[in-house]
């Protein structure tokens, strides 16, 4: 699945709406803050899936 930088997802297994920050190595970077501190962390594209607007909401 191909993501829009800036673009809102989320794990497939759930957590917080991410924002797409960009590609490397095959890989899509994300950030996100969890409340305390903005995080990072890449993942593969099949792991993650496009936010929508009722998990906005629940995160």
């Amino acid at each position: 699945m191909v993501f829009a930088i800036s673009e809102e997802v989320q794990h497939k297994e759930g957590g917080q709406t991410m924002v797409v920050t960009g590609y490397a190595s095959g890989m899509v970077e994300c950030r996100w803050y969890d409340g305390y501190a903005v995080r990072r962390e890449a993942f593969r594209s099949d792991e993650l899936s496009h936010s929508t607007p009722s998990q906005q909401l629940a995160s």
